[in-house]
């Protein structure tokens, strides 16, 4: 073997390490509000998790429409938490910062368009 073809496995190897840590890098960025957008729909109160289905969150509510479904955008979602639509209530008591992460966790996680 000449060391051009030993060079190229080399190549291959380095490009596909620097794709997986930039990858890597990317899902990492996105991990801590995905989490802390999950730990909100299931720990709210009310939990969001009581009425609404959502794959992403392992939840099975029958109340409220089934997210995966509808694959609402972060701006409808915020209007719903906000203002409350139907019967679902207002929540008050989340911050505006909650508030983001939760509705950009419900959007990502639906696959919503944006």
């Amino acid at each position: 073997m000449t060391a051009r073809m030993l060079a190229l496995p080399v190549k291959i190897a380095f490009c596909v390490s620097l794709a997986a840590a930039s990858l890597y890098g990317a899902a990492r960025a996105a991990g801590p509000d995905m989490e802390a957008g999950r730990a909100l729909f299931v720990g709210a109160t009310p939990a969001c998790a009581l009425c609404h289905t959502l794959n992403d969150a392992q939840t099975s509510g029958a109340i409220g429409p089934k997210l995966d479904e509808i694959k609402p955008d972060a701006a409808r979602v915020e209007t719903a938490i906000r203002n409350g639509i139907g019967q679902m209530p207002a929540y008050t008591t989340l911050s505006d910062k909650e508030i983001e992460v939760l509705s950009t966790y419900v959007a990502k996680a639906t696959g919503a368009q944006q």
